[in-house]
């Protein structure tokens, strides 16, 4: 396998790994944003929300845990005492926790999709 497909492989499992911890631990709207080609720092994005600042926080611990189970050391951790955004970076996934209200307020998707588009139509 090439170190391409390899590290694509990887990324996936990184990717499945973290859907898996938020939906065991019940996180609410998840969405994944692929950002391969768009950002040099990640290959995709993870928003979701917890309805609690406990609850941020203990999917941020559990998805925390589960990555380290599974061999796949955080390059960072931001947000955890607050725990209304708490970001996990697993380097070929970021992950971002937060309170509904914080989502809303924050928007990551429209910046996204916003930068999406403003690229899809420079290169027209």
């Amino acid at each position: 396998m090439s170190k391409q497909n390899t590290e694509i492989h990887l990324s996936e499992q990184v990717r499945s790994l973290v859907l898996s911890s938020l939906e065991n631990f019940k996180a609410e709207n998840i969405n994944v944003i692929d950002v391969r080609g768009q950002s040099p720092l990640t290959d995709a994005m993870v928003i979701a929300c917890g309805r609690s600042t406990r609850h941020v926080k203990s999917m941020a611990e559990n998805l925390i845990f589960t990555a380290k189970q599974a061999g796949f050391q955080p390059l960072g951790v931001e947000g955890e005492k607050q725990g209304d955004w708490v970001l996990v970076d697993l380097n070929d996934v970021v992950v971002h926790l937060m309170l509904p209200k914080v989502r809303a307020f924050y928007n990551l998707e429209k910046l996204w999709s916003v930068s999406e588009q403003h690229r899809a139509s420079a290169n027209s």
